[in-house]
């Protein structure tokens, strides 16, 4: 797989309600990138206690690629939820939270499982951004600089998708490990994912409007439905003959390339 450090920055004046799927769609969004920041040094951090393990010289550069794409993604979305705490949501509570889980998960975990939980979620992150890219109606119509961020941030996930899978091989992880991590990984990530978005919408005063559910609800389950096509890379997570290459998404991710390239040039 191709992999190239974008140092790409996302400004501009961009309104709270950047979707136009409706409020409660840009909450999901926003929900979402609350994560970003303590989980990608989590991921960094996990993938660079494990190099000693990799001998490969292809995949010690994949994995300082990915750090490096990590690293500048943490950026953009700290930045991201910068903008978020500008329109009043409770952005550091949120954070905070987050940064407690992940920090209870290094204490707990022996290393090896931590590196399971970041092949757990990374495998999310690959196919939900695949799943962002493969449907342009996802992002059709919402505000330039924010669908931009998030085709970035996808095209870079497929990329790496499979470094940190390949780092837990190469440190011997075994099947059992990578499934009980995701079961747990699954619970988790999806409660958090339902209460960030809760808060957002009480936040904004959303939370008790049917409609605003309802708008969320057809957005990610009915049309464009993306959701419904994460169900097949999920279940083939817990084969044990999975790798994530297998969803192969080079022929996609050609189609987003040119584009930035275009935003490195214009830099």
């Amino acid at each position: 797989m191709t992999m190239e450090v974008r140092n790409l920055r996302f400004e501009g004046r961009i309104p709270k309600y950047w979707h136009n799927g409706g409020r409660s769609v840009s909450t999901f969004l926003d929900g979402l990138s609350i994560f970003f920041p303590a989980g990608e040094r989590f991921f960094i951090n996990s993938v660079r206690a494990h190099e000693k393990f990799v001998t490969d010289p292809e995949l010690r550069a994949q994995m300082h690629a990915f750090v490096e794409q990590e690293g500048l993604h943490t950026r953009e979305h700290l930045r991201y939820n910068a903008r978020l705490r500008a329109h009043g949501y409770p952005v550091d509570a949120m954070e905070k939270r987050v940064v407690n889980i992940l920090d209870r998960v290094t204490r707990i975990l022996p290393a090896r499982l931590q590196l399971g939980v970041t092949c757990a979620l990374e495998h999310f992150t690959a196919v939900m951004g695949q799943m962002v890219l493969s449907d342009p109606r996802i992002l059709d119509g919402a505000d330039e600089t924010m669908a931009a961020l998030w085709r970035w941030h996808a095209v870079e996930e497929n990329e790496h998708r499979s470094v940190a899978f390949d780092v837990f091989l190469a440190a011997r992880g075994t099947y059992a490990e990578r499934a009980v991590t995701m079961l747990g990984v699954s619970i988790v990530f999806w409660a958090k994912v339902f209460e960030h978005q809760a808060r957002l919408m009480h936040s904004n005063g959303t939370v008790t409007s049917g409609r605003d559910w309802a708008e969320l609800g057809i957005h990610l389950f009915i049309t464009p439905g993306g959701m419904v096509k994460l169900v097949r890379p999920y279940l083939a997570y817990y084969r044990p003959s999975f790798h994530p290459s297998e969803f192969d998404a080079e022929p996609l991710l050609a189609r987003y390339r040119a584009a930035l390239a275009d935003l490195q040039a214009a830099a």
